[in-house]
């Protein structure tokens, strides 16, 4: 069974940066980053297909945060710079079998279990 770990989140300033990384067990499709702030629901940030193409970016995070693969590793990175408060939460990684226009309604694969990324001063 494939197996995710998320790695990398902590506590920043605004404006600061973290890189948050997916280490897969095994080979992916494609691996999408969501998060999740208290109280509120579960927002696709960013995707990446393995085959290549254009990754995706919710609106509030272009520009600020890119999205990177390194195949021989079976690893994914989500580079955050400029962080803003609003983007504290859990931030998860999962499994895709496409990193397509509507990739947030799914299908999903396996979860990671979450690293928190606290954006305060």
């Amino acid at each position: 069974q494939l197996h995710l770990a998320e790695s990398g989140g902590g506590l920043v300033q605004p404006g600061g940066s973290l890189r948050l990384a997916c280490v897969a067990s095994g080979f992916t499709l494609g691996i999408g980053w969501f998060r999740q702030a208290p109280g509120k629901e579960r927002e696709g940030v960013s995707c990446i297909n393995s085959s290549g193409g254009p990754p995706k970016y919710v609106d509030s995070v272009k520009g600020r945060f890119l999205v990177s693969r390194e195949h021989a590793k079976n690893t994914v990175y989500l580079q955050m710079d400029r962080l803003k408060p609003e983007d504290t939460g859990v931030y998860y990684c999962v499994s895709l079998g496409l990193c397509g226009d509507n990739w947030t309604g799914g299908p999903f694969g396996n979860w990671g279990q979450g690293t928190q990324v606290t954006v305060s001063s």
